[in-house]
């Protein structure tokens, strides 16, 4: 059996000492060695910010993309060779702001691949802009005022959109997160994982997550209101499964596809 050490590059990371991102990026290496994923196999596909560094720490193929694009990207990847494993690394304002329609479809489309987001309620490679999930009284140098605005419910979202796992987890503990990473990577559908990742140089407070997140007291559900209920009514920091549905996976009509040649030779004909 592999370790996760295996699957992590050459690359020493650059976040910030203490960041969240590094028992991410942990977490994630343990769940592909528990998993046994064949590298060659594998793909991660990231966008822009702190979170979507994680495809160059990672001894996978990868692909760092456009800020926001990473799940457009990533169902490229997975129609032109489905038998690839396809996990996409991004952040809350990747996801949810400029990426935040191409969420919403890849949850609609439940193509199979797997979506971590590490969620640290703050933009951190543009020095502390609130994010979609920003708290709105939340103060800094850039909104001295707060938003005044209602922050997204991403897993909300992604359950009312159809995505068929639904999933948080803490960075701040790995060995849950491991679990959690390796059931959506199993899951056959689009699995969608909020990571709490912790920023510690914008946002410190957030330190107190530790002694704040706990586990969900339920089994995961198959039943889209129960699911709804608990990710609405339970503390905003309850970490756990919170879905996982069977339902029928996107896939492309194959036998419409004809070769790129006879396409070329088609559509630039004099």
């Amino acid at each position: 059996m592999p370790f996760a050490n295996d699957y992590k590059s050459d690359i020493h990371p650059i976040w910030c000492p203490g960041c969240g991102h590094f028992m991410v990026l942990r977490a994630l290496t343990q769940a592909m060695a528990w998993l046994e994923l064949d590298k060659d196999r594998t793909a991660v596909i990231s966008g822009i910010g702190c979170s979507s560094r994680l495809p160059a720490y990672v001894d996978t193929y990868g692909f760092h993309g456009l800020h926001g694009r990473a799940l457009p990207l990533a169902t490229g990847v997975k129609l032109a060779n489905p038998e690839l494993t396809v996990i996409v690394a991004s952040g809350d304002g990747d996801a949810y702001s400029i990426g935040g329609n191409h969420f919403l479809h890849a949850c609609r489309r439940n193509l199979d691949m797997t979506l971590i987001v590490m969620d640290n309620r703050v933009y951190g490679m543009t020095k502390g802009q609130p994010s979609p999930t920003t708290e709105p009284e939340w103060k800094a140098k850039l909104a001295p005022h707060g938003t005044h605005l209602r922050p997204f419910q991403p897993m909300a979202l992604a359950l009312s959109a159809g995505a068929s796992f639904v999933a948080r987890g803490f960075s701040g503990n790995p060995a849950e997160l491991s679990k959690v990473i390796a059931a959506g990577i199993e899951h056959q559908g689009f699995s969608f994982i909020e990571v709490l990742s912790p920023c510690v140089t914008f946002r410190p407070e957030e330190l107190a997550w530790r002694h704040e997140a706990a586990p969900l007291d339920a089994e995961p559900t198959d039943d889209l209101c129960t699911a709804m209920h608990n990710v609405l009514k339970k503390p905003a920091l309850t970490t756990g499964i919170f879905y996982q549905a069977q339902r029928p996976v996107w896939e492309p009509d194959t036998a419409a596809h004809r070769p790129l040649d006879a396409l070329a030779e088609e559509a630039f004909a004099l």
